[in-house]
């Protein structure tokens, strides 16, 4: 690994550049998340996307949690150089939640995922969590809003009806819950949820990369259409993955052979 590092955010590249591992680096207080933080994760988080090396990004935290909301210390403080931003526009105040990305992200998943940190969670494609993680809206319990997209996404991740049961009350939802219900999408039982989460952006990064990343994007802007239009959204996006020569490659790979015993085409060979 080659770390680059900030004072609340580190970035590790692995894999030949392909896969970025970005921590929050504020184990202290559990990861909580202020100002500095937030323009550190935006300013990771749009690097990733502008890198043609890169394929998959994991989110996480350093120490034993992932990220218990926005650090409550700094907005009691007043400081606005601490104090998260509250904008109708532009950044979000968690960094990156307002942030549509071109390439996938993975959640890894220790201890406490909690209020804003929840927020986060939910705005990566896929959540991998261990038998310490812990979810829940933790900021009920303080009059702090879900304004990092909390409200929105976690419904359409898990539904209306569970989605409440956690935004009304407040419980915690542990790691066995989580994956029943889909919150977490592997539960990792062998291995750290990093590690796990490594294995899968090692797959991803294996697969012909722009349909997926095209099937990706359709799947993320159909919630804003009706079902007419959202289908001819994906039928668009599937042109463009056919016009980039990528599906013929793989058929002629699996007319060829590849496939067998479910092993694929992988990116490597377009």
């Amino acid at each position: 690994m080659k770390p680059t590092q900030s004072e609340v955010v580190t970035r590790d590249i692995i894999q030949h550049g392909e896969i970025w591992l970005i921590s929050i680096n504020r184990p202290e207080v559990r990861n909580c998340v202020n100002r500095p933080t937030a323009d550190a994760l935006e300013q990771h988080f749009n690097d990733f996307d502008n890198d043609t090396n890169a394929k998959v990004a994991i989110l996480t935290g350093k120490g034993d949690h992932f990220c218990a909301g926005a650090d409550l210390k700094a907005v009691a403080s007043g400081n606005p150089d601490l104090m998260n931003r509250i904008n109708r526009s532009g950044a979000a105040p968690m960094g990156v939640s307002r942030l549509t990305l071109q390439k996938p992200v993975i959640a890894a998943v220790s201890g406490y995922c909690v209020a804003g940190g929840l927020e986060l969670a939910c705005w990566t494609d896929l959540r991998v969590a261990d038998q310490t993680a812990v979810f829940g809206v933790f900021c009920r319990r303080f009059g702090v809003p879900l304004i990092d997209g909390g409200t929105v996404r976690l419904p359409r991740l898990i539904g209306q009806s569970r989605a409440m049961d956690m935004i009304l009350t407040g419980r915690e939802v542990l790691a066995d819950e989580a994956f029943q219900w889909g919150l977490a999408n592997r539960l990792a039982t062998q291995r750290s949820a990093l590690d796990e989460a490594i294995l899968m952006a090692e797959h991803l990064c294996k697969l012909p990369q722009i349909c997926m990343r095209n099937d990706r994007m359709s799947a993320l802007s159909q919630w804003g259409y009706g079902e007419a239009s959202a289908m001819m959204e994906e039928f668009e996006f599937g042109l463009n993955t056919l016009g980039s020569g990528e599906t013929k490659i793989g058929a002629e790979a699996f007319t060829e052979g590849a496939g067998r015993h479910g092993t694929g085409r992988q990116a490597a060979d377009s």
